[in-house]
């Protein structure tokens, strides 16, 4: 079996999306990055996309910084760390502010009515927010490029399970909000006049305006009378953003730890995407312990006191007996992970011996990650 084809790289054939998810800690961007890398080290074109402001990510990658663009991860850094060929691997942190500027701008009708959106207190309050939650614009900036088609693989590294949820109806929320009666409202209302709200509503108003010098039913009717003719393009691409998550080119995949409590959010994710009818791919197992072989015990210390110290050998062999345990409850929750993951994939990552924070760490990680010992079902 090749390497593409092999571990994760089985998961993944002929998926042009990839979604990581799950608890944090359990090295969730670590292994977006790496399957990206492993990707590009076959020959092909991946962008992997974060929304951690970390720098983690950036510094692994031999990269000053991340941001909104993509940006290339030098070929030499790749070759040297033994990830070169012919393929391109890029990377880019989600700014979601500035991503909702982009799409404003992209369905405003002119360039007078992006100006006049872009420019609004109201929009500038509304985007502000959006981007603190970030779920949608992800999806959005990963539908911008999937339409692009300049990569063969886009990797999106999610935020912690719980809200990695929101991703799921990010674009749902957003057409009903411009679906709803709230929306009709104010849209309606700026066409109609201020008079609509009232004189009791005018009066307080024109007050805030004195006290705060904020003209706020003045910037409320621009905006939406503005935002109003930009609806019908909101909704359809809100529609086609929640088409790419449900398309068979794309996959989600679970990254855990043999831990109980990232076990039991996986396990949470999984009823989520089941319950959604959304593309789930398997699991990565990520940091597991790899069994201890050998003698335990008595004979294990009479082993290390032929080569140590009384002391030395105890100290030494009561740390390889805790090592052996955790191992084996690693072995045991991952038995249970695959008991309740049904018929799933299930890759398996050993724990390295240190922290990913280079090129060279992510293909260490690579290779356990697109070997065929890797795959468990």
């Amino acid at each position: 079996m090749s390497a593409a084809a092999a571990g994760v790289g089985r998961l993944i054939a002929r998926k042009e999306v990839v979604i990581c998810a799950g608890s944090g800690g359990v090295g969730k961007t670590t292994t977006s990055a790496a399957i990206a890398a492993g990707v590009a080290a076959q020959g092909r074109s991946a962008a992997v996309l974060t929304i951690d402001p970390a720098k983690r990510l950036a510094n692994s990658l031999g990269l000053s910084e991340l941001g909104n663009d993509e940006r290339q991860v030098d070929p030499a850094l790749l070759d040297a760390a033994g990830l070169g060929g012919e393929g391109e691997l890029w990377a880019m942190m989600l700014d979601a502010k500035r991503t909702f500027d982009e799409l404003v701008a992209t369905h405003a009708p002119d360039e007078a009515t992006r100006d006049a959106v872009l420019s609004n207190p109201i929009y500038r309050e509304l985007s502000n927010a959006v981007a603190g939650s970030q779920e949608y614009m992800a999806m959005e900036k990963l539908h911008e490029l999937h339409q692009e088609g300049r990569y063969d693989l886009l990797v999106l590294d999610t935020p912690p399970t719980r809200n990695a949820l929101d991703f799921l109806d990010a674009p749902r929320r957003l057409a009903r909000f411009i679906d709803s009666k709230s929306l009709s409202f104010f849209t309606s209302a700026s066409k109609a006049g201020l008079g609509i709200f009232g004189r009791g509503t005018g009066l307080l108003f024109s007050v805030m305006k004195r006290a705060t010098g904020v003209d706020l039913l003045q910037d409320l009717a621009e905006f939406f009378n503005t935002f109003g003719g930009m609806t019908d393009g909101f909704r359809e691409r809100a529609e086609r953003v929640d088409a790419l998550i449900c398309d068979s080119r794309t996959t989600f995949l679970l990254v855990t730890s043999p831990r109980t409590a990232s076990i039991e959010e996986a396990r949470y994710f999984a009823r989520k995407l089941a319950a959604e009818d959304l593309p789930f791919g398997g699991v990565v197992a990520n940091r597991v312990r790899e069994p201890i072989r050998g003698a335990g015990g008595a004979r294990l210390q009479t082993e290390l006191g032929k080569v140590l110290e009384a002391e030395l050998a105890r100290k030494v062999g009561r740390n390889l007996e805790e090592q052996r345990s955790l191992a084996e409850r690693d072995a045991h929750n991952l038995d249970l992970l695959r008991k309740r993951m049904g018929r799933k994939p299930l890759v398996v990552v050993p724990e390295l011996p240190g922290d990913v924070h280079d090129l060279e760490g992510l293909a260490a990680m690579g290779e356990h990650l697109f070997s065929a010992e890797a795959l468990r079902s």
